[in-house]
């Protein structure tokens, strides 16, 4: 099969039209928006309305949002919106968690304050699916 060249007018085109086009998939704003909307479709509610808990959902290799700022003694709930993928979550030099499968979550309540990373154990390295949560200390 030969190659079939674009003309750089039509990429131009379709990158001016649909700005998605330009960026792919990987824009997080575009994935985190259907997070959301996936989100609510499962709960009923928006995350943000979710009760003693900072709600981050994980969605197409993305956590959303990346990076959160909560007080100490927080619990944040790592929720699997995704349809066929499961993830884990990792904290610093914590155990690594079981598997989320969709629909599933996970939760940790951070008691350390500081910035403390954490990870996707299936997905850290190949889709760079990583977060940070800064603790404050009050």
């Amino acid at each position: 099969m030969k190659p079939v060249a674009i003309p750089v007018l039509t990429v131009a085109v379709l990158c001016a039209a649909f700005p998605a086009f330009a960026r792919g998939s990987k824009d997080p704003a575009v994935i985190c928006a259907e997070a959301e909307e996936r989100y609510v479709e499962m709960i009923g509610v928006a995350s943000e309305e979710a009760k003693d808990v900072t709600v981050v959902t994980m969605y197409k290799y993305n956590f959303c949002p990346a990076e959160i700022t909560v007080p100490i003694g927080t619990t944040v709930r790592w929720v699997n919106v995704d349809k066929r993928t499961s993830h884990s979550v990792k904290v610093g030099s914590e155990p690594e968690s079981d598997r989320a499968f969709p629909d599933e979550h996970l939760e940790f309540t951070f008691l350390v304050p500081g910035d403390q990373d954490y990870l996707c154990g299936p997905h850290w390295e190949t889709q760079k699916m990583i977060g940070m949560v800064t603790v404050s200390p009050d």
